[in-house]
C-alpha cells in the first residue's frame, strides 16, 4: 500500500487492508514480491496526476517482473486522482487492473475477484447509494497509541480552488453509535489518542440513538466518557461550522486537546469572496477570540493559499496582517495551482509564478517565526507528554504535547504508552527537548 496525502487517506488505506484481510492479504513493506499493489492517491497538490503516472511507470516494471516469474501482482489505483481521472488512468496506463474512488473501497474484494478472473480493467468511481461504512468489517488492524477515525466525508462548500466536492462527494456523516463503537474498539486495541477525521469534520451531524442529528461537541463529550481514551483531536474544520456547542466543548472536555486546525486560506475579504469561503476576516477574528475565551491555552494552525487568481499586493498584505494578529503555532501554506474543473482554474488574472514564489516565501518566513516563538514559549513549563516511540538517539523516547509538538527526552522505553509530566528545557524550530521528573529518570 502506497499512500499519499491527508490523514483520511491514511485511514482509508488501513480500512482497505481490513477488507482485503478475509481474502488472505496481509500488508507488506515492499512492492517487490507483493501479490497486490494499491496506490492510494491525493489530488490536492500540484501536478498530482503526473506524480501518479510517474509512480505507475515504476510499478509497471515490478508488475512485469512478477509476471515473468509467474506471479503477476494486481495493480490498483485508489483515492481522489482515481475518482477524478479514472478513464485517463486506464487510457495512459492500461496495465492497471483496478481503479476505485474513495467511496467504493468497501467493494474491493469483489473488484479483486473480477480482476482475477477476467481480462480488462475494473473501474469503480461512481458515488454509491449505500454508505460504505455500513459495509466495512468491524474487525480492524490496531493502529497503535494514536489512531485516526473518519466520522465525516465529502464537502458541500465548493471553494473555488478545491476538487474535494468532486472527488469525495457531498457531505455525509456516520452515525453516533458507529463512531463510538469504533472508538471503543480502537481503545481496546491500545489507542490512547484518537483524531476524528473529515473533509469538514465539524460539519458532522450523525444521527444519535433517537434518530436525531447530533453535533461534534456532543460527540466529543460522549467519546470522553470512554475509559482509557485520554486525548481527542479533530481535523479539518471549516470556520462556518464552528458552533456554540463545539466551542463550549473546548472549555468543558479535558480530553479535547487545546490545538485546533482552522483553515482561513486568506486574510483578504475580496479574495475570500472569490474563493467562495462565505466567511470574512472579521468573522475569523471573532471566532478565534471566542475559542480563546473558552480555552485560553488553545493554539491554532491553519491553511493559506497565496496567489489565488486576482490576488493583489494589498490582498496579500491583508493575509500577512491576519497572521500577525492571530499568531499561529503551525500552518500549511501553498501556492495556488489550478485544478481542472474548479471555478478558479478558468478565472482570468492568474498570478505569475515568480510573484507566487515571492509571496509564499514571505508568508512562510513569518509562519516559521511564529512556530519557533510558540515552541520557545514552552521553555521552563511542565507539560504532559504522551510518549509513543523510541527516539533516534540511544536511551531517547519521543512523543507529543497537547499542542502536537514533537518532544524528545532521555528515558526508559517502559514509559512508551504513558502520559508523563516533563519539564521543557529547550524549544527548537520544529520540536521540544524535555527532561523527566526524577522518579522517571533512566537508571
Amino acid at each position: 500500500m502506497i499512500t499519499w496525502g491527508c490523514q483520511m487517506n491514511v485511514y482509508d488505506s488501513g480500512r482497505m487492508a481490513d477488507v482485503l484481510a478475509p481474502l488472505g492479504y496481509q500488508p507488506t513493506d515492499a512492492a517487490d514480491g507483493a501479490d497486490m499493489i494499491i496506490l492510494n492517491t491525493c489530488h490536492i497538490r500540484d501536478k498530482a496526476s503526473e506524480k501518479v503516472f510517474s509512480e505507475l511507470g515504476r510499478l509497471r516494471v515490478i508488475q512485469e517482473a512478477g509476471a515473468t516469474a509467474g506471479r503477476r501482482p494486481i495493480l490498483a489505483v485508489a483515492g481522489c486522482v482515481a475518482q477524478a481521472e479514472g478513464a485517463e488512468i486506464l487510457a495512459r496506463a492500461p496495465f492497471v487492473d483496478i481503479v476505485l474512488g474513495p467511496q467504493t473501497y468497501h467493494r474491493l474484494p469483489e473488484m479483486v475477484a473480477r480482476a482475477s478472473r477476467a481480462a480488462g480493467a475494473v473501474i469503480e468511481t461512481d458515488f454509491p447509494t449505500e454508505d460504505k461504512f455500513d459495509h466495512l468489517p468491524e474487525a480492524a488492524a490496531p493502529q497503535g497509541l494514536t489512531a485516526f477515525l473518519t466520522i465525516q466525508e465529502g464537502c458541500d462548500k465548493f471553494c473555488s480552488f478545491c476538487v474535494v466536492p468532486y472527488t469525495r462527494g457531498a457531505e455525509t456523516s456516520r452515525s453516533e453509535a458507529t463512531v463510538i463503537a469504533e472508538a471503543r474498539r480502537l481503545v481496546a486495541q491500545g489507542s490512547r489518542e484518537i483524531t476524528l477525521l473529515g473533509q469538514n469534520v465539524n460539519a458532522w451531524h450523525g444521527l444519535d440513538d433517537s434518530g436525531n442529528p447530533s453535533s461534534l461537541g456532543r460527540l466529543a463529550r460522549k467519546l470522553a466518557a470512554i475509559p482509557g481514551l485520554d486525548r481527542i483531536r479533530y481535523t479539518t474544520s471549516h470556520p462556518r461550522d464552528m458552533d456554540d456547542d463545539l466551542i463550549r466543548a473546548h472549555a468543558d472536555v479535558p480530553q479535547l486537546m487545546p490545538f485546533l486546525h482552522l483553515p482561513v486560506q486568506s486574510g483578504s475579504d475580496r479574495i475570500l469572496t472569490a474563493m467562495n469561503r462565505k466567511h470574512t476576516r472579521d468573522d475569523y477574528y471573532r471566532l478565534v477570540d471566542r475559542l480563546r475565551d473558552a480555552r485560553p491555552d488553545l493554539a491554532l494552525s491553519s491553511d493559506f493559499i497565496v496567489g489565488h487568481p486576482g490576488e493583489t499586493e494589498v490582498d496579500f498584505e491583508a493575509t500577512m496582517e491576519l497572521i500577525r494578529r492571530v499568531e499561529f503555532a503551525s500552518a500549511f501554506s501553498f501556492k495556488y495551482s489550478p485544478r481542472p474543473g474548479t471555478p478558479a482554474s478558468g478565472a482570468h488574472s492568474q498570478i505569475d509564478e515568480e510573484t507566487k514564489d515571492r509571496r509564499l516565501y514571505a508568508l512562510q518566513d513569518l509562519l516559521r517565526q511564529q512556530q519557533e516563538a510558540f515552541n520557545l514559549s514552552k521553555e521552563g513549563e511542565t507539560i504532559e507528554v504522551l510518549f509513543t516511540h523510541p527516539g533516534r538517539q540511544p536511551g531517547q523516547i519521543g512523543g507529543r504535547t497537547p499542542w502536537l509538538q514533537p518532544v524528545h527526552a532521555l528515558g526508559p522505553e517502559s514509559l512508551i504508552g504513558h502520559i508523563v509530566s516533563v519539564r521543557i528545557e529547550k524549544g527548537r524550530p520544529n520540536s521540544l527537548v524535555a527532561t523527566l521528573n526524577p522518579e522517571f529518570a533512566p537508571a
